[in-house]
């Protein structure tokens, strides 16, 4: 009995020490999760398909044979980075303004799931079916969407996510939306809940990494859910691991809805700026 437990001490030190060896610690690993403006609705430009850095990597979370893609391999971050056919992502800039301030060695991927329309239900490891199930007249279109991601967008989330952590370390979450959960009051609530569940499912320790949350288009810009940056507000208080990014001065286009491809490359840099101020650097 006490060589079997030898044996298995033994064992479970080495197969640790493989697991540490898996992990670099110089590739940081961020998480990005919401509706339209999260998942690309910008348009893509020549200019967002040039010139990438090649340590800009992006967690194909979808099969995407139009673009060569398959799911669960990574590639660099050329959009569009959620899925097949979508636009431009604050996430891209977030990802190339992060690179400039980090040391050459050291390198950047995404985890990317997001679903146009949506309320934040969709992202509730319990309450996603009946919220699908309840959207599935009104919005087939988004139905569609999750499809793709297996029918359960969180689920495929946290998939991703385990097979980045073979590759690196995750270090933080990207959320932009609201515009569907307009006046919830429990939005807040429901993020921390999101969070909490993230971190639990992927064996990371609680409040440990920071969350940081778009604003949605602002009333400077006659946004049409603008009231909901009152309720974005108050999310450090429920959660403090949260920073919220401003959209002030960003443009939108005619919808009111949506970040103009100017906004998204600037809301992405802002992004990179707010989360680099909550860590103490310039």
């Amino acid at each position: 009995m006490k060589n079997v437990f030898v044996y298995l001490l033994i064992s479970a030190s080495l197969l640790a020490g493989q697991v540490c060896r898996a992990q670099n610690p110089n590739f940081h690993i961020y998480l990005c999760i919401g509706q339209s403006n999260m998942e690309g609705a910008g348009r893509i430009e020549a200019q967002d398909t040039l010139s990438i850095d090649p340590r800009f990597k992006i967690l194909e979370a979808v099969d995407c044979p139009q673009i060569n893609r398959a799911k669960g391999q990574w590639y660099t971050a050329k959009p569009p980075l959620c899925r097949c056919r979508t636009g431009l992502s604050p996430a891209d800039y977030f990802g190339r303004a992060m690179l400039e301030t980090m040391p050459n060695e050291q390198s950047l991927g995404l985890v990317h799931v997001a679903v146009a329309g949506s309320k934040l239900e969709i992202f509730d490891k319990v309450k996603y079916k009946a919220y699908l199930d309840s959207s599935a007249k009104e919005k087939p279109w988004m139905i569609n969407m999750a499809k793709e991601y297996g029918g359960n967008p969180y689920e495929r989330l946290i998939e991703m996510a385990r097979i980045a952590q073979k590759s690196g370390v995750i270090k933080g979450i990207l959320l932009h939306q609201g515009e569907s959960n307009t006046g919830d009051k429990t939005w807040p609530a429901q993020v921390k809940k999101l969070y909490d569940d993230i971190l639990a499912d992927l064996n990371l320790t609680p409040n440990s990494i920071p969350l940081l949350a778009g604003e949605v288009v602002g009333a400077d810009q006659g946004g049409k859910c603008a009231s909901m940056n009152e309720i974005i507000a108050t999310l450090p208080q429920t959660l403090p691991k949260a920073v919220v990014v401003s959209s002030k001065g960003l443009p939108a286009v005619p919808d009111k809805l949506h970040f103009s491809s100017e906004g998204v490359r600037d809301f992405g840099k802002r992004y990179a700026a707010a989360l680099l101020v909550a860590e103490g650097r310039k």
